[in-house]
């Protein structure tokens, strides 16, 4: 499920007076914790250390978490330091720089949608030496959402078909392509693929996408941490959209 820009301000969260300076500075300090989370992550899904080893390192890794400390944020609480509505998010599992499970995927907007790049380690692995077919899904889910967006047509994922071509390999640099191919009321119609940099005209995973904007009373209900209000979007089909 995708994070819903709007055309309200980025920043909805109470940030007050926290300065730009002070958030870069934060984000930039998430950002070196979650490549050493990652860092140990790899290394943890690599090692052969014996037993005694694991242990020892299990203790310590108790002992760093204890020294998070200070309030934890709730479950739908937007962290200070992301945007939302907005495109960041410092703890997405997709392109979070902060997070120690997303690749991360780094994604910019074209003129025909947005393209990613980013590399599946062995911590994304499903058969040996490849990703996991859910690890495709999500890229391309949150590719195509940030392909709505680069389109002015912001909506959540309410269809996803995904078709594996060919097994995606790990370590290996990848390009993540959608676009937006269509529209019919408030329904969003969007392709996605995604290819290695080595050869990126053989696709290996292609993906086709519905999304939809949410009334406002629908978001409210959805997001009752954010007090923006999405816009209201009519649409023919607005009665049969899903709950």
């Amino acid at each position: 499920m995708n994070a819903i820009p709007t055309e309200f301000p980025a920043t909805t969260h109470d940030t007050a007076g926290t300065t730009g300076a002070e958030l870069d500075l934060q984000r930039e300090a998430i950002a070196a914790l979650g490549h050493e989370l990652r860092a140990l992550v790899d290394a943890t899904v690599r090692t052969a250390a014996p037993v005694e080893v694991l242990h020892r390192i299990a203790d310590e890794v108790r002992l760093l978490r204890g020294q998070l400390t200070g309030r934890r944020r709730t479950r739908a609480e937007i962290p200070a330091v992301d945007e939302f509505p907005g495109e960041i998010r410092m703890y997405s599992p997709v392109t979070g720089a902060g997070s120690p499970l997303a690749p991360p995927m780094q994604v910019t907007a074209d003129s025909g949608g947005a393209v990613g790049r980013c590399t599946l380690g062995i911590a994304h692995e499903g058969p040996p030496g490849y990703g996991h077919g859910g690890m495709s899904a999500m890229l391309l889910d949150e590719l195509m959402g940030r392909a709505c967006i680069a389109a002015g047509l912001p909506g959540m994922t309410v269809s996803l078909q995904v078709r594996y071509r060919r097994p995606v390999p790990l370590e290996t640099p990848l390009w993540v392509h959608a676009r937006v191919t269509g529209t019919e009321g408030r329904k969003v119609f969007v392709a996605g693929s995604i290819s290695t940099e080595e050869d990126p005209s053989t696709v290996v995973v292609t993906a086709d996408g519905v999304f939809v904007s949410p009334d406002p009373d629908r978001a409210r209900a959805l997001f009752p941490s954010d007090p923006s209000v999405l816009r209201r979007q009519d649409g023919p089909d607005r009665d049969n959209l899903p709950d």
